[in-house]
């Protein structure tokens, strides 16, 4: 069994100055990078841009610390954004705490009760789709400050279709020196990575919110910045604790929850494109207690929800980190330049802050993964691809997991109950069997059944199509092909005993497998049937069918 023993425990034996110097470079790096898009995804969450700051540098700490990755980084991430602005719309930041410290301890539980390996039970066209949908929800949420529209409501904009019913409704007042800084930001941001030579080693964020500010400073336009819309704060996070009552508990429980599973999925996931990269393994469970207890100490200092964020762990080790060393260098330089230069984060223009986000869902959307599903999975499959990414947009992530799951897991049902077949066999005389090369005779009185797939409760009813014929007085029933069996199949066929005991039909079994006999004994089928009756071949279960016939015997 795993033991949950943080990383930095194991790395340590071996550690050398050598990479203590690249976890320092690489750390520093990852901090420039991460800077903007913190600031980014905070006001995108409908945070102040401190705390996702505040975040980065609490929930990067603790998650490198305890972490059973060699290299991942935490921090805020997109996935998060939709649904933590739609908790702080309805329940205010408090409830946010509130609901992120639930998560933590969800996520604790989740790691102490080995449930790591579970989350690859949530399939691929889910997590595809409402990744995709979190990407679109992104893009519509930040399209007023791209173009600089002018909003009015009387209620705050908190459902995607609501925003983007807006967008539509303002487009008059659209600010066109805004949409200019925002698409010069954009391009940046796009053909900046092409660039020879150094250009490459700095991040286009950062090339961007620069030329942002130097645009809307130095051209003196009529956009708005950061500090135009929000008090900027340079403080330390401080601990505070939340006032616990039980109605905000009861309305942010379902998405603490989501908060939970999300954060499980897409740092798990991280962990998996990062052990590619490197050669390593993680460990789940060590990784999802670290999570919790991450963004347990992010809501206690003022942060908002993290995890994993796959573009910041490749980028910390493409520069060279390989321990989680990195992951707190950069959270301890973020902590330093929250005090030296969070101030002239006022200056930021909104347009910038936009096109970085329009960035972030164009990379986390996988639009080709999306189309390629879409041509090649089974039709099933396409359903619950759409479903999801529908709700995710229409609705919001907590519906489209539900529904997503759901509809996986009835589709899934109905496929393995297309696949158990109960099947007689047609002759009567004799029979090959496929494992033998010999024929073998079957009595007349005898007929045979081959069961193949698991009999679980959607396949059940297929064992009630065996027919009982008035010459019929041995009916034997192979299974070599049963691998499992539950309670629902259990009670047909002591239903089928039951028809055969009236009819004083003596039921043989073939080859019954180790699960669907452990099932079958803890019943107490094995007594009813008889321990005689249970054969572990089909020549065994013919020969005794024939035996009993030649002694006048049914049962």
């Amino acid at each position: 069994m795993e033991k949950l023993k943080p990383k930095l425990f194991s790395v340590m034996k071996t550690y050398t100055k050598e990479q203590f110097i690249k976890d320092v470079v690489s750390g520093i790096i990852v901090a420039i990078i991460a800077l903007p898009l913190s600031i980014a995804l905070a006001l995108a969450s409908g945070v102040t841009p401190e705390k996702g700051i505040y975040t980065a540098i609490t929930a990067g700490f603790v998650i490198s610390l305890l972490g059973g990755s060699r290299v991942q980084i935490a921090g805020p991430t997109a996935a998060f954004a939709t649904i933590v602005a739609g908790i702080v719309a309805k329940n205010g930041f408090e409830g946010l705490v509130i609901a992120t410290l639930m998560a933590g301890i969800i996520l604790i539980l989740m790691g102490l009760l080995r449930l790591g390996s579970l989350i690859r039970f949530i399939p691929y066209t889910i997590t595809t789709g409402f990744t995709a949908g979190i990407a679109v929800t992104i893009v519509i949420g930040q399209i007023k400050d791209f173009l600089g529209l002018t909003v009015v409501t009387e209620e705050p904009l908190i459902e995607t279709v609501e925003k983007l019913a807006a967008v539509f409704h303002f487009i008059g007042t659209i600010n066109w020196q805004a949409a200019a800084v925002g698409a010069i930001c954009l391009a940046i941001l796009i053909g900046w990575p092409y660039l020879p030579g150094v250009c490459k080693k700095i991040p286009p964020s950062l090339i961007a919110v620069l030329a942002g500010i130097a645009m809307v400073s130095g051209l003196k336009l009529q956009v708005n910045t950061i500090g135009d819309l929000y008090e900027i704060s340079n403080k330390l996070p401080a601990l505070s604790l939340p006032a616990f009552r039980f109605e905000t508990i009861h309305s942010v429980l379902p998405d603490a929850f989501t908060i939970a599973v999300l954060a499980a999925i897409e740092s798990l996931l991280s962990c998996v494109v990062a052990d590619s990269m490197i050669g390593s393994r993680h460990q789940s469970n060590t990784e999802l207690v670290a999570q919790g207890a991450g963004n347990i100490v992010s809501a206690l200092f003022g942060g908002i929800p993290a995890t994993g964020a796959i573009a910041r762990t490749a980028a910390n080790i493409k520069n060279g980190g390989r321990t989680p060393i990195a992951g707190m260098v950069h959270a301890v330089v973020l902590l330093l330049i929250l005090v030296v230069l969070m101030p002239y984060a006022a200056l930021i223009p909104m347009p910038a802050i936009a096109a970085i986000l329009f960035m972030v869902a164009y990379n986390m959307c996988g639009w080709r993964k999306f189309v390629h599903l879409c041509r090649t999975s089974p039709k099933s499959d396409i359903a619950v691809l759409v479903v999801t990414f529908v709700l995710t947009v229409v609705f919001d992530l907590v519906v489209a997991i539900e529904v997503g799951i759901l509809m996986a897991a009835l589709l899934f049902m109905k496929r393995m109950s297309d696949v158990t077949q109960v099947k007689g066999w047609k002759y009567a005389q004799e029979v090959q069997d496929p494992d033998g090369t010999e024929l073998h005779a079957v009595p007349e009185n005898t007929r045979v059944y081959e069961i193949s797939g698991p009999l679980f409760f959607g396949a059940a009813d297929k064992i009630l199509q065996i027919a009982l014929e008035g010459k019929t007085r041995y009916l034997i029933l192979r299974m070599r092909s049963v691998s499992a069996i539950d309670a629902t199949a259990m009670h047909t066929l002591e239903e089928l005993q039951e028809k055969c005991r009236q009819k004083n039909i003596c039921l043989i079994l073939s080859h019954v497998n180790e699960q669907p006999m452990q099932v079958m004994k803890k019943a107490g089928f094995t007594k009813k049937v008889g321990e005689e009756n249970f054969c572990s071949h089909i020549y065994e279960a013919l020969d005794r069918a024939q035996a009993l016939g030649e002694a006048g015997q049914y049962k």
